[in-house]
């Protein structure tokens, strides 16, 4: 199927919604911070089923009070009778903890408490998880900026970074404005989402440079119409073929599954937007054109 859309048309518009997400975005994650989960702040995680519906999360954390645990955060997950604890104080002895949090519950609440999970993750092991994380993240973007930069011209190298940043910022912004917590799945989805907007951008950045070989009499505002036309079948199949199997795990996946999903759901939104319009925009600002090119295959040849 044939498009004939006048993108360029929009890029400023485009540009400048850009430009207040990303600016919104730094602010959540700057002055409101990240929820970072018990993986990267330390702490215990403890997952419980019980057998009366009409036990509330405030009759488990009236029990877990009476511990002085300190900041206790009690909320349910997925079925009614299921809830998740996170305990985040650093404790030495996390055997003594656990069995003094059974006791306290099985009396408390009078009945058998089903332990379903319990994770507990010391503060150096978290603070190495999130540099590490961080540092996956960071390699992730320079390998993609040399990738492009030796497969194409610097200036779609720059295109495509600022398209992934675009990409990663949002992301975390909206899960800072949302409070969603920020855990290794969370992670290993930018890391994905860095991957599947790359992989976009460089369709749409290869018929570019293609046409612009092929109409080197044209514009690049025009050359890009053209191009991103071309590949909006192919975009536009990818995306929701993708979306279909991410709405599938989000909504039967489980509550596990859910902040892996949604930022998966929302980075392919963001990284199919993005390599439309605010990839291909870059190219038109740093004044690409067929002499671009030319100038790269002088240097080529000897």
């Amino acid at each position: 199927m044939k498009y004939n859309f006048n993108f360029v048309n929009y890029f400023k518009k485009f540009n400048f919604i850009s430009l207040i997400l990303v600016l919104l975005s730094l602010f959540f994650v700057l002055f409101k911070g990240l929820n970072y989960g018990i993986d990267f702040k330390g702490g215990t995680l403890i997952e419980v089923r019980v057998q009366n519906n009409d036990i509330r999360v405030s009759d488990i954390r009236d029990s877990l009070n009476k511990l002085n645990l300190g900041d206790v955060n009690v909320k349910n997950f997925g079925e009614k009778s299921d809830f998740l604890i996170k305990i985040e104080k650093k404790l030495n002895n996390n055997e003594s903890l656990i069995s003094e949090i059974k006791t306290s519950l099985d009396q408390d609440l009078n009945e058998e408490v089903n332990y379903r999970r319990v994770e507990s993750v010391g503060p150096k092991v978290s603070a190495e998880l999130l540099k590490s994380g961080i540092i996956s993240i960071g390699l992730a973007l320079l390998m993609m900026l040399f990738y492009i930069w030796f497969r194409f011209e610097w200036q779609f190298s720059l295109g495509s970074i600022v398209a992934l940043f675009h990409d990663v910022i949002i992301t975390l912004g909206i899960f800072s404005i949302l409070s969603i917590e920020i855990n290794l799945s969370i992670v290993a989805a930018v890391l994905t989402i860095v991957g599947y907007s790359m992989n976009d951008t460089v369709v749409i950045y290869d018929r570019i440079r293609e046409n612009l070989s092929k109409f080197n009499r044209l514009e690049i505002d025009q050359v890009s119409n053209l191009s991103v036309n071309e590949t909006l079948s192919r975009t536009l199949i990818t995306s929701v073929t993708t979306l279909l199997a991410l709405f599938s795990i989000f909504i039967l996946g489980g509550e596990i599954l859910k902040g892996f999903s949604f930022a998966m759901i929302l980075g392919v939104i963001i990284g199919t937007y993005s390599s439309i319009f605010v990839a291909s925009p870059v190219l038109r600002y740093l004044k690409v054109s067929s002499k671009t090119l030319e100038k790269k295959e002088d240097k080529i040849v000897p």
